[in-house]
């Protein structure tokens, strides 16, 4: 809750002040100078300035190369395995730094770091650091979104990870397994209203039929554990439908922002880390709890050497999620993501020799029938539209020369 406190000492006046400047159209008063340049960048973008001829005018009336079919498909698969193997080391290290014992010997127990907000300041700082550095000394798209607008995603994502970790506390671990395998759905219906897409039969049926065949693989896997808890409270309940909509939000948006104004993913990477940073620093300062986990930091560098590469392996991560949405929308890395966990319990099953109930091959199986019936409708459903557009094409051409012969 101090965490939340923190960030809303931030969002809430900023919010306020960008409505003020938006009201009173600061962006056509304003002069010239580094203020009015920063605060018109931050509120209002460059949407209003148009790349001019000796920026490319060619460029700006050649459409982009439409990928082809097998160019698309080693796109998704080099995104699937980048994903997978990010965030799989992601999560062996951090669990490594919050269990280990650093400082520890023979004759002396070790110390543990408990502060799991500060890491996720050091996993942003150093994002928005390669992230700045690959904008500033390479070329990258004219850059027009208000910067503010960047903040809606970097806070939805952090309050995401907030319910997901207090809802740990209040649901079962069947709750758990549904919530997280069933995020597919909550993200469609949240793109209908943050992009009004319009989904297929077909997406529903294959997301429900995704959703059903991870869920069976996941709960097939606790059916031997006596211990975890068979309690669900009408708070963990709540807790989970706001970490599955903050969760939609997040990805919804920024598929949304790469639509509208056609961002890099390395842009809207440092974007969006700008504000976590902002967000994660000005919150740890508040609690008190900033210079006592540097002090812990530079006491143990062994410590600092594993925060290291849990930010490097974030940073990479990142760079995945961003160009997977870019590239293939929300629902898509929604889907990656959903699969990693049945995948990373999976290869913990054939790495030590455990053994698979048969729910969980059901399981398997229904996922693998649902990803290639998404393939091969989805490919139908283009088809069809490259045939109808050819088609209207074909008639528009015959209209005019009948006109012409008339």
């Amino acid at each position: 809750m101090l965490n939340l406190i923190g960030y809303a000492s931030i969002f809430i006046p900023a919010a306020i002040l960008v409505r003020y400047l938006k009201k009173i159209k600061y962006n056509e008063r304003a002069g010239s100078g580094p203020v009015s340049s920063i605060i018109k960048l931050c509120v209002f973008g460059l949407e209003q300035i148009k790349p001019s001829l000796e920026e490319g005018s060619s460029a700006a009336n050649t459409p982009p190369q439409e990928k082809t079919v097998w160019q698309m498909t080693v796109t998704l698969i080099i995104c699937f395995i980048g994903l997978q193997v990010s965030f799989l080391t992601w999560g062996v290290l951090q669990e490594r730094i919050m269990k280990y014992d650093y400082g520890a010997t023979d004759t002396q127990s070790g110390e543990k770091f408990r502060n799991s907000q500060f890491l996720v300041f050091i996993n942003r700082i150093l994002a928005f650091i390669l992230s700045s550095s690959v904008v500033i000394f390479t070329r990258q798209p004219r850059h027009t979104a208000p910067l503010y607008k960047y903040s809606y995603c970097s806070f939805s994502n952090i309050m995401s990870s907030w319910f997901q970790y207090e809802a740990l506390k209040f649901v079962s671990f069947p709750a758990q397994v549904l919530g997280k395998a069933c995020k597919i759905i909550p993200v469609m219906l949240m793109g209908k209203v943050v992009s009004r897409k319009s989904y297929h039969y077909y997406e529903y049926v294959t997301a429900a039929m995704i959703s059903l065949g991870v869920s069976l693989f996941l709960l097939s896997r606790g059916e031997g554990n006596k211990q975890w808890s068979t309690a669900t409270s009408f708070s963990g309940v709540i807790l989970m439908v706001g970490y599955m909509l903050f969760d939609s939000f997040t990805s919804n948006w920024q598929g949304a922002l790469f639509t509208t104004h056609k961002m890099s993913s390395v842009q809207m990477m440092m974007g969006v880390n700008l504000f976590s940073v902002l967000f994660t620093s000005v919150s740890l300062v508040e609690q008190g709890t900033m210079f006592s986990s540097l002090e812990f930091m530079f006491k143990y560098p062994q410590f600092m050497y594993h925060a290291l590469l849990l930010s490097l392996c974030s940073a990479t991560g990142q760079l995945f999620i961003y160009y997977c949405i870019s590239q293939f929308g929300a629902v898509t890395f929604t889907i990656i993501m959903t699969i990693r966990q049945g995948l990373a319990i999976l290869l913990s099953c054939i790495i030590y020799h455990h053994s698979v109930a048969q729910v969980g091959l059901l399981g398997i199986l229904v996922v693998f029938t649902a990803l290639f019936a998404r393939i091969y409708f989805g490919k139908k459903s283009k088809s069809a539209k490259t045939n109808l557009k050819g088609l209207v094409k074909t008639e528009q051409s015959q209209s005019l020369l009948g006109n012409g012969k008339a």
